[in-house]
């Protein structure tokens, strides 16, 4: 019988292209956005398309209803909004940390009862290198997916008891949206602001990182690997400069780091 996947953020980027990945590979896969329209030409790679805002729980309990059993659930949804700290109104943060973890954290909940249950699931939380890298103008960006790799980390060990794994996928530079959206966000935010200088620099460095980015069914492919692994790493990491960079943020001490990281924005 094949194993059923609900993959949110399936309009676009890392979302869409594990949706179709996985119908590929068998998988009976339900792609969830929030851009129905978007989601149509999933169809005819046998994904079935769903309605989705992870801002709203009537919209997260409509979903979870339509999909039934999962046995699967992929967290892809993310938005990556930059700009200084003292930038960045707090309501633009909220809807950030509500997207990128609490809406992250509700279909959790919502999914464990059945794999208990079932003695089986897995969960899949796409976090990124700047879940253990923050680069300036990105505070909320990187608070958030910090905040996810520490919730998949204490989340594992309370449901592993169950036979349910806990992935994160760390990608580094992937071809997506929402870099561009991004470095656009953040120019709206603070490119006329003290840290325009700053603003200018990065985006300058998010365009050069866009030539060197994957084609996003790499990271659909290492999610393929973690799920169907019997005993699966706690962490994958894919993409361009991802394991250099995080081996370096290791090795180095922060002081040290930032020295290097500030060096690649002028």
């Amino acid at each position: 019988m094949s194993k059923t996947v609900l993959v949110t953020g399936a309009s676009s980027g890392i979302g869409k292209a594990t949706a179709i990945y996985l119908a590929q590979h068998g998988y009976q896969v339900y792609g969830a956005a929030r851009r129905m329209d978007m989601l149509q030409s999933l169809k005819e790679y046998g994904v079935q398309p769903i309605a989705l805002d992870v801002t709203k729980e009537e919209s997260i309990l409509a979903c979870i209803a339509q999909t039934g059993r999962i046995d699967i659930l992929v967290n892809s949804a993310g938005l990556g909004s930059y700009g200084a700290l003292e930038d960045v109104p707090l309501s633009e943060a909220r809807n950030q940390m509500e997207i990128n973890l609490f809406g992250v954290a509700r279909l959790i909940q919502l999914v464990l009862p059945q794999m208990r249950e079932k003695r089986y699931g897995k969960i899949v939380n796409i976090s990124s290198v700047g879940g253990k890298v923050g680069l300036p103008m990105g505070v909320w960006y990187h608070a958030s997916k910090f905040a996810l790799e520490g919730l998949s980390d204490s989340l594992r060990n309370e449901v592993r008891q169950f036979g349910i794994d806990v992935i994160v996928i760390e990608p580094g530079g992937t071809k997506s949206e929402m870099t561009a959206i991004g470095a656009k966000d953040m120019m709206r935010v603070s490119g006329n602001t003290v840290y325009k200088g700053l603003a200018a620099s990065l985006e300058k460095t998010y365009g050069d990182m866009e030539k060197h980015a994957v084609e996003p069914v790499v990271i659909a492919a290492l999610i393929k690997k973690g799920i169907e692994a019997k005993h699966p790493k706690t962490r994958y990491i894919g993409g361009a400069m991802a394991k250099p960079m995080l081996l370096m943020r290791k090795m180095l001490s922060d002081k040290m780091f930032d020295k290097m990281l500030m060096s690649q924005m002028k």
